[in-house]
């Protein structure tokens, strides 16, 4: 499973131009499920995301979490995030997990955020949406469970 964070002072996400996920200051999350992935990449990957320490503390330093922070969460799926694209001009995408798995995890994942007290929106799965956001920093990182980067 893998994930791109983002700190934003503000995002949403539309699907037919109509708002479906909004949030304030906090983290952007597009997240990825591959084949392979289970519940335990779910969790991990959900206690790394609310524990991780990306946001200023009063000395500038990243030292408080998104649950530091009382921040919120915009948690967005994209299979692209298992594309393989060493070989061609053209993405494969073998490695991204079934549908019907994919949301499985993806619901499990943002209720594990919940379940922590965090304020969570989603987009919609499996829709064409358009993410609006504004990175603060800029301050992006990339999460993976199974820890190849």
């Amino acid at each position: 499973m893998r994930a791109v964070l983002q700190r934003v002072t503000q995002a949403h996400v539309s699907v037919d131009e109509e708002i479906v996920g909004a949030i304030g200051p906090g983290l952007m999350v597009l997240l990825g499920v591959e084949q392979g992935d289970g519940p335990q990449d779910a969790a991990q990957l959900a206690k790394k995301t609310a524990e991780l320490r990306v946001f200023e503390d009063a000395e500038g330093k990243m030292n408080r979490s998104v649950e530091d922070i009382g921040g919120q969460l915009l948690v967005v799926s994209q299979f692209t995030l298992a594309a393989d694209c060493r070989k061609g001009r053209r993405p494969g995408f073998s490695r991204a997990a079934a549908a019907d798995t994919a949301n499985s995890l993806y619901l499990d994942y943002i209720e594990q955020l919940r379940q922590r007290g965090l304020t969570v929106a989603t987009g919609r799965f499996q829709a064409m949406m358009q993410v609006h956001l504004v990175n603060d920093g800029p301050v992006t990182f990339l999460l993976d469970s199974h820890k190849v980067f």
